[in-house]
């Protein structure tokens, strides 16, 4: 009986400390999930902004070609004598990182002009 008693007597647990451990998973989530996910769109779309005509690129789907033309939202791409119109966001970094060597000098002459410009 005192045993009951003394249960009752205590009370409930304060609402901060069982809303911690709530707390604690939301800050988990976003440092190891949300955060690298936004990061990564970041670069994705740099990248996509960085494509330039003569460029050789894989898409998605795993479609290799050299870029004809630059569009706001598209690109046109030769592919085995093909010519195909695709999103940008259809390009892959990570598979476009094979032909790196031989888009460096079309990326250093974008940088040239650049820095001609300024």
């Amino acid at each position: 009986m005192n045993i009951l008693f003394t249960l009752f007597l205590q009370g409930q647990p304060s609402a901060i400390g069982s809303f911690l451990p709530f707390l604690l998973l939301i800050l988990v989530l976003y440092f190891f999930m949300i955060r690298p996910q936004v990061k990564r769109q970041k670069e994705e779309a740099k990248f996509a902004e960085s494509l330039l005509k003569g460029m050789r690129i894989v898409t998605a789907a795993g479609i290799h070609g050299k870029i004809l033309e630059v569009g706001d939202t598209y690109i046109i791409i030769e592919s085995e004598n093909s010519r195909l119109k695709i999103n940008k966001s259809a390009v892959s970094k990570e598979l476009s990182q094979v032909y790196s060597d031989l888009n460096a000098p079309i990326l250093a002459k974008k940088e040239e002009k650049e820095g001609e410009k300024k």
